[in-house]
């Protein structure tokens, strides 16, 4: 039996709030966590949205339904089935979102880029595949994945800010966690800011206000 693949075209969806136009300041790209929706995620951010930010959250391009064969659906980034081609399918979606709205925006524009939990690894691997123009990488209850080679960017990383954001109760980021952020750290050449907040794995107003407060 052989393994073949045909690539085809496939509807991606995604969710903005704000307006593009010239007078916008900000462009959050926000990429939503395991089993959730856009739809839904994008509301943490609404606070955010004080009149010159654009916020658009794409939405994984796998579905499935969280309990049994009815029900609630959830979205999902990738699994470890195929993972190589969803790695690639998931670069260059976001990819070609980024360039759609940098084209509606003025040449000044900061670019956020924020993964939440599965969400993080998402973005690690499709900055570092693309090397896309931004300037603050927010990574929010989740880790920077162990298998990218950090060191190999270092330079396209060096004048960029790195957020790192995680509850104090957050059940996903034990201590081997955060020891193999260490170990990318020192072997990459890079450095996460990290800001702890009171929590679970959750994106609390208070918190999203004061990285708004590092950011502006």
């Amino acid at each position: 039996m052989q393994q073949l693949k045909l690539t085809v075209s496939k509807t991606a969806h995604y969710y903005q709030i704000g307006e593009t136009g010239p007078h916008v300041r900000q462009l959050w790209i926000v990429c939503h966590g395991y089993a959730q929706l856009a739809s839904e995620f994008i509301q943490d951010f609404e606070i955010v949205n004080n009149g010159d930010v654009v916020i658009v959250a794409p939405e994984g391009l796998n579905h499935f339904y969280k309990k049994g064969f009815n029900g609630d659906v959830g979205a999902t980034w990738m699994t470890r089935h195929c993972r190589e081609d969803e790695i690639a399918d998931n670069g260059a979606y976001l990819e070609a979102l980024l360039n759609r709205y940098v084209a509606l925006l003025p040449s000044n524009v900061r670019i956020i880029l924020l993964g939440f939990s599965q969400g993080t690894a998402t973005v690690c691997r499709w900055i570092l595949r693309y090397h896309p123009h931004f300037h603050d990488l927010v990574l929010w209850a989740g880790m920077p994945p162990e298998d990218l080679d950090y060191q190999a960017h270092k330079d396209y990383l060096a004048d960029k800010n790195l957020y790192l954001l995680y509850g104090s109760n957050d059940p996903f980021l034990t201590p081997d966690r955060f020891s193999e952020l260490k170990e990318i750290e020192q072997s990459g050449g890079i450095d996460f800011e990290e800001n702890r907040f009171e929590g679970g794995h959750e994106i609390p107003d208070t918190a999203l206000r004061n990285l708004l407060k590092k950011l502006n």
